[in-house]
């Protein structure tokens, strides 16, 4: 064992710490310089961190470097703390400042691990312009009986630039705040309880002392504990009722002002002492002369060392009883976090009436009390030399001191003297180590004799000086006081050595003594990795090399080592020295560690590695009794009963077996226990399986199978109490362990019988042999279904291990259920190799079968011998076979097995693509989905999935491949024929859509149809619909830019027949997924008054303008649809769920559709209310209609009843509308049929365009002119004007043979007629006034002033189509007469609008 350097935290967001602390180093644009928590939010708003701080500008070169320095090294400039029993940190620079308390968490390789993460961050300083200088966590102890001696809570104490001293909890709380001197805070040093290791140390009290330029305050440490027990206390009961008011008890400190010294940097309190009567001589001599006088006994005194200049060191002595302790009056202060109830408790314990006596009371500065002079003895003068800082040992013996030198110097603290130094560390940090040596690691001699009657005597204590080098990046651990380096590692150049040098507080000789914390000595905190590490010295590096033992052992552990990894080509001379090497260890444990090591090893043979091991056992047994350690011995033991193990079945292996019997189909069926159909069903079935599995095979990473080292064999393996089991491996080892042993034997080059002999011999146990047989025969799936001879070797390997001792117990009932045959269909259940399962299942079965004659065989012996044994013998042997429990149980898994096996083949088959042969008409198809196979089956999975588990795999399927409902009513196209209730049209419409699809479907259909008849209740069509439906609406959920995950949805949603079903999955799927984007979609689109772009969809609704048009249509879709079921359901009975007899025991979540079923009755006008909402937010944004404010089309009540639950009742729009709204209304409709017609006419007349963008790009669009008639109907628009509208907008885009259907629809012909007469004018206009052709200028010249004054009063601009032929207008004018009455106004205009176009329609002779 050497010194080692061990992570045992991590920060869960340092980064954010740093930005708190430095906000001019927050990055902005890279990314993972240091390790940032995935789930952490980034948004520093809501961290609530407070404002970022701006910095001066500089020059731009200088600032980068300056950045680019700080970022890495800006621990440097923090003040550090952590807590002894790591429960607390404390980062702080300037007036703000962290705690981060460590929790457990997972990390990214996912393994828990404890990190650091931040409990509170904040500013600190109360006065304007003070700042953190240092920080002390101090844990106290807990005065409840059940945790004597534990650390209760953890106190942060600061000190401050204005010279305060502030005292907080772990949430910031302050506790205490004193002012002790006015001068800034320096250091913080805290001493607590120390058991004396000898009667003659004196004894040391706790305290914390407070170093400032010029005095050092020591405060009592069982004042300072009971004060904040208080403290804590009156806090927590302030803010739990606001009225409690307890004075605290007052601190006892002394204040001892420094003399003599220059500059005072660091210090150190050594504690009480009592000098000896020499150096009590010597002492009085020097300062009083040679006639000084001394008293009989020496003086207790307490000893403080500082380091700066002038003196460098200086060495202070108060005489205790020389001074009294003051005492100080308590402030108290709360922080804000707490309620205005702790401001009242809080004034009222320092004795504050109103607020003006507040204000005066923190202006007025407490006194400060003056110090007692205190003159230094003697230092270690060095004018040149400044000291840095000084770090007293544990035993408060020595203490490291640095300087600017770059000097680390040990000091003799009782002798006063400097009795080391080390040079080249500039900015050293240092720390110390000190080690208990364990008494078991002794070796015991027989020489040695203790006169304390203990043969190994007290334990030994060894202290370590640890050196951490910023400059060089390294940390050093040195043996005090003149031994050697023992450990050296490289850090980095910016961590920050931490060494509290205390541990908890308010402990004493008694309960010091009942816990033991785990505390850390000393810790590196690495910014650049975040993670805090510990040294770990082992004791045995304090020793001499002459008294070591040990270092000789690892000395010669370290040679083996070395010796394992060359490479030689002469291994016996190995061999001999390994085991010389190994002979000459002495400690047991040292010569275990090198054993392993051997064993571990791969460059040494398998014979070499036998004749170490018995080398070393042989030498053990020769030893005396006494001296052998008996856990090496059992160990040594234990290894050679499996190397003789390894050698045995490596020898098997190695043999030339052949198996010259030929198998056919009949021995297999015979073997099996199957007919001649059974067996022909099994193996189409298999065959079916291996051709759509070849592609997706999961098989382990193996170099060579039945091949093991002795390495890897050893590690699975473990030899105790004469058996032998197997170690927590993963999976891929169990199968490799597993195929060394039978894999030979499955392929029938391997004696079967000999191997089981030998397994059984060796202590392997039949049912762990029977796992291990399972594991390779249920992973070679491949290999296994391609040899149908392993069957019948599986068959025998079966047999020989059921027949072992304890397989299956004689007293065995064939009514109980057998736990041997019970774990192998457990093993045969869980398995996703369902062919492999299905083969291994059949065996287990016919040999459990054969088993169980032959049991009942030997308990009816006198039916086998008489008369007509033999049908007797059968008759029973059958009866005992129905039976049995377990019977049942192999016919019920073999059922599960091969409707599992079908469905796996099923979810295993895809289909091809082929290219298109015709123009395509629809929207290119984005890229295939995923290519992420899906999770194979096994029966356990499908027993926990549910009742709507095997649906919902073959909806996942589905989604995979993109298959179209027309696919799946193909393949049940029989079902749909018997069923009288199936819609027609759907039929139809799905063998159009199928005749559309471009991809061989290849096995599909056939393999869907035998899964509906495997499965007929699981896969019932509306099930599997139902399930396909909500796996399509969740994958468009995931995705939304995927438009047609929901349409596709929808159209499932459309094939569902019972209304029941329809009903509750529509509406399901309203609540979990649309509403809310629903809901965004129309506020956005109310808010900007039109279409909105891009930008504003996805910010809004999470998907773009164009993804967003298809949602709103299959929300159309989807309301219509819900309503129809209403109306539907109330026609048709529920469904009763179905399942089939092998899978009755299924368990787990609720299936979709019974989910569905669970659903209430929608509320119809609630839901056609919602349904117009979307019509008209479909219609604006399908033609990108502008200024329309979809919410200004409803009232109050109608807004109110949007987006609420579509179960619920209520309040709608009821009565006459405001005239208002109704025109605003009938304003939309209109632009809605314009809009509508010219999209779809416009595109007519250029077919260029049709080619390159199809007018739907989103499915099937809708009717918009009936939608908009029937809208009309919903928001008490006239029918009739939009109707006529429509008419008009037909003729004017010159689709005349349309407007002319359309007019029969028309209630007010007359009022039609009228319109048309005006669209007559403007066309004849633009034939005669616009094109300037000289027959028309004739001709406008012979028709009467009337006509010829209303013609130019008409604008043809208004007509979207000018290029109408004039027979067909002349048709147009005949339809307007034909219209119009006879004594209407206008009669006449149309008469002479006749003539002028049966005039241009002739042209002149």
């Amino acid at each position: 064992m050497a010194c080692s350097i061990v992570q045992f935290c991590s920060f869960q967001d340092l980064q954010a710490a740093r930005d708190f602390l430095f906000p001019h180093l927050r990055e902005e644009t890279p990314v993972g310089a240091l390790r940032r928590d995935p789930n952490k939010s980034t948004n520093w708003e809501d961290d609530g961190w407070g404002a970022w701080e701006e910095t001066e500008p500089q020059e731009p070169e200088e600032e980068e470097n300056t950045c680019k320095t700080q970022k890495t090294s800006w621990l440097q400039d923090c003040v550090l703390s952590l807590s002894p029993t790591n429960d607390l940190m404390v980062i702080a620079r300037e007036q703000k400042a962290v705690f981060l308390v460590p929790k457990w968490k997972y990390s990214d390789k996912r393994k828990e691990e404890m990190q650091f993460a931040v409990a509170w961050s904040g500013s600190l300083n109360v006065e304007e312009g003070e700042c953190v200088t240092s920080a002390l966590c101090i844990p106290l102890a807990s005065q409840k009986r059940s945790s004597t001696g534990r650390p209760d809570w953890t106190c942060i104490v600061l000190g401050f630039t204005s010279g305060s001293v502030r005292f907080y909890t772990e949430n910031g709380v302050l506790l205490l705040a004193q002012l002790l001197n006015e001068d800034p805070v320096l250091q913080l040093k805290c001493r607590t309880y120390e058991i004396p290791r000898h009667p003659g140390v004196t004894e040391q009290n706790e305290e914390l002392s407070i170093l400032y330029p010029a005095a050092i305050v020591t405060i009592d440490g069982f004042s300072l504990f009971q004060s904040l027990r208080a403290c804590r206390n009156q806090v927590a009961k302030a803010a739990a009722s606001g009225n409690e008011n307890i004075q605290p008890p007052p601190l006892a400190y002394k204040k001892w002002g420094l003399q003599d010294i220059d500059t005072i940097i660091d210090h150190a309190s050594i504690g009480i002492m009592t000098l000896s009567p020499f150096d009590q001589m010597k002492t009085a001599s020097n300062i009083g002369g040679f006639n000084a006088a001394i008293k009989n006994s020496p003086p207790a005194m307490s000893q403080y060392i500082t380091v700066g200049s002038n003196p460098f060191t200086g060495f202070f002595y108060a005489l205790e009883g020389s001074t009294q302790p003051l005492l100080s009056h308590v402030a108290l202060a709360v922080a804000s976090k707490l309620t205005s109830a702790l401001f009242n408790a809080a004034s009222g314990w320092l004795g504050w009436k109103s607020k003006h006596e507040e204000e005066a009371v923190q202006k007025q500065k407490p006194k400060v009390e003056p110090a007692t002079p205190l003159a230094v003895r003697f230092g270690l003068p060095d004018s040149r030399r400044h000291g840095e800082s000084i770090c007293l040992s544990p035993c408060n013996t020595l203490a490291a001191v640095t300087d600017d030198f770059g000097r680390v110097i040990l000091l003799d603290v009782a002798r006063g003297i400097a009795i080391r130094m080390w040079k080249g560390y500039r900015g050293a940090q240092t720390g110390w180590i000190q080690i208990i040596e364990d008494l078991h690691e002794r070796v015991p001699e027989k020489a040695d004799s203790s006169p304390f009657g203990n043969t190994q005597g007290p334990s030994r204590v060894a202290q370590f000086l640890v050196i951490y080098a910023p400059r060089r990046g390294i940390l050093e651990v040195w043996s005090t006081q003149q031994g050697p380096r023992v450990g050296a590692f490289n850090v980095g150049k910016h961590c920050r050595l931490l060494y509290p040098g205390y541990k908890i507080m308010g402990l004493n000789n008694v309960t010091s003594q009942s816990w033991q914390p785990q505390t850390y000595q000393i810790c590196l905190l690495d910014p650049v990795s975040a993670s805090v590490k510990t040294v770990t010295v082992p004791f045995h590096l304090a020793l001499s090399d002459k008294k070591s033992e040990r270092a000789k052992d690892l000395h010669l552990v370290k040679k083996l080592s070395a010796l394992l990894k060359t490479k030689s080509p002469n291994l016996d001379l190995v061999e001999t020295e390994i085991k010389e090497l190994i002979l000459d260890i002495k400690y047991p444990a040292t010569k275990k560690q090198a054993l392993e090591s051997i064993l571990a090893s791969e460059r040494l043979s398998f014979s070499c590695v036998r004749n170490i091991t018995h080398t070393l056992t042989d030498a053990l047994k020769n030893q005396e009794l006494e001296s052998v350690d008996e856990g090496l011995l059992q160990f040594c033991a234990s290894k050679l009963k499996l190397l003789h193990l390894y050698e045995s079945v490596c020898q098997l292996n190695s043999c030339d077996f052949r198996s010259d019997a030929s198998f056919s189909d009949n021995d297999l069926a015979a073997l099996l226990r199957l007919d001649e159909k059974e067996l022909l069903k099994l193996q189409a079935l298999l065959e079916k399986y291996k051709q759509e599995n070849s592609r997706t095979t999961v098989q382990f990473s193996d170099v060579k199978d039945g091949v093991l080292p002795v390495k890897m064999f050893l590690e699975y393996l473990e030899y105790e109490k004469d058996v032998i089991s197997v170690k927590k491996i993963s999976e891929e080892e169990y199968v490799t362990l597993g195929s060394f042993f039978f894999w030979k034997c499955l392929h029938g080059e391997s004696s079967t019988e000999d191997m089981c002999h030998t397994l059984e011999l060796a202590g392997l146990s039949p049912q762990l042999l029977l796992s291990l047989l399972l594991s390779v025969w249920l992973s070679k799936e491949k290999a296994v279904l391609e040899k149908p001879q392993s069957v019948c070797c599986l068959h025998t390997t079966l047999s020989l291990l059921s027949r072992m001792t304890v397989a299956i117990d004689d007293t065995w009932d064939s009514q109980p259920v057998s736990p041997w045959w019970q774990q192998m269909r457990a093993a045969c259940i869980q398995s996703e190799n369902n062919g492999a399962a299905l083969l291994s299942a059949h065996v287990g079965h016919s040999v459990a079968a054969r088993i169980s004659n032959s049991a009942t065989e030997k308990k009816f012996p006198q039916t086998a011998s008489g008369a007509g044994a033999g049908a007797e013998s059968e008759a029973l042997t059958d009866s005992w076979e129905a039976l049995s429990l377990d019977t049942e149980y192999w016919r019920l898994l073999l059922k599960q097995l091969e409707d599992c096996l079908l469905l796996q083949t099923l979810l295993h088959s895809r289909p091809s693509a082929r290219p298109c042969s015709r123009p395509c008409t629809r929207p290119c198809q984005p890229a295939p989905l995923p290519p992420e196979p899906l999770p194979r089956l096994s029966v356990r999975k499908l027993l926990e999935g549910g009742k709507g588990g095997i649906a919902d795999s073959v909806a996942k399927w589905v989604f995979k491949q993109d298959l179209s409902p027309a696919v799946l009513k193909l393949a049940n196209q029989e079902r749909d024929a018997e069923n009288p209730n199936e819609p027609k049209d759907i039929v139809n419409r799905g063998l159009i859509e199928l005749s559309e699809v471009d991809m061989d479907l290849g096995t599909i259909p056939d393999l869907l149809r035998a899964a509906y008849e495997q499965f007929p209740c699981s896969l019932e069509p509306d099930v599997l619909h139902t399930h396909c439906c909500w796996e399509y609406v969740v994958q468009w959920n995931k995705d939304p830019e995927e438009a047609r995950f929901f349409v596709r949805s929808i159209e499932h949603l459309k094939h569902i027949v019972n209304a029941h079903v329809q009903n509750g999955i529509a509406l399901m799927m309203w609540n979990t997924f649309l509403v809310k984007r629903f809901s965004a979609a129309t506020y956005l689109m109310d808010k900007v008054g039109k279409a909105p772009k891009e930008r504003l969809c996805r910010r809004d609704v999470g998907m773009s303008d164009s993804a967003m048009t298809s949602f709103l249509g299959s929300c159309l879709d989807l309301l219509q649809t819900l309503m129809e079921a209403d109306v539907s359901r109330e026609e048709m009975q529920a469904p009763v769920l179905d399942t089939e007899d092998a899978w009755l025991t299924v368990e787990g979540p609720v299936s979709i559709v019974e989910l569905a079923l669970e659903q209430k009755h929608i509320h119809y006008p609630l839901v056609e209310h919602h349904s117009v909402l979307c019509s008209v937010l479909y219609a604006v944004m399908r033609f990108a209609l502008k200024t329309v404010k979809p919410l200004s089309l409803f009232d109050s009540k109608g807004k109110n009843a949007f987006f609420k639950d579509l179960t619920s009742i209520q309040l709608l729009p009821s009565g006459e509308m405001d005239p208002n709204f109704i025109s605003v209304r009938q304003q939309f409709l209109l632009k809605v049929v314009s809009a509508a017609v010219q999209a779809q006419h416009l595109t007519t007349r250029v077919k260029e365009a049709a080619e390159e963008a199809p007018a739907t790009p989103f499915g099937k669009d809708q009717d918009w002119p009936v939608l908009a008639v029937d809208l009309a109907h919903h928001l008490q628009v006239s029918e009739d004007v939009i109707r006529r509208h429509y008419v008009g907008e037909l003729y004017n885009h010159g689709v005349d043979h349309l407007g002319e259907e359309a007019t029969l629809q028309v209630q007010d012909k007359e009022v039609l007629a009228s319109q048309l007469l005006v669209l007559t004018g403007q066309r004849l206009a633009h034939a005669l006034l616009h094109t300037q052709t000289r027959d028309g200028m004739e001709l406008l010249a012979r028709l009467s002033p009337t006509l010829c004054t209303w013609l130019k009063a008409m604008d043809p601009q208004d007509l979207q189509n000018t290029e109408v032929p004039i027979a067909t207008t002349a048709k147009l004018v005949h339809k307007v007469i034909e219209l119009l009455p006879e004594n209407h106004g206008q009669y006449s205009l149309a008469l002479h609008l006749l003539d002028a176009v049966e005039a241009i329609a002739v042209p002149p002779l």
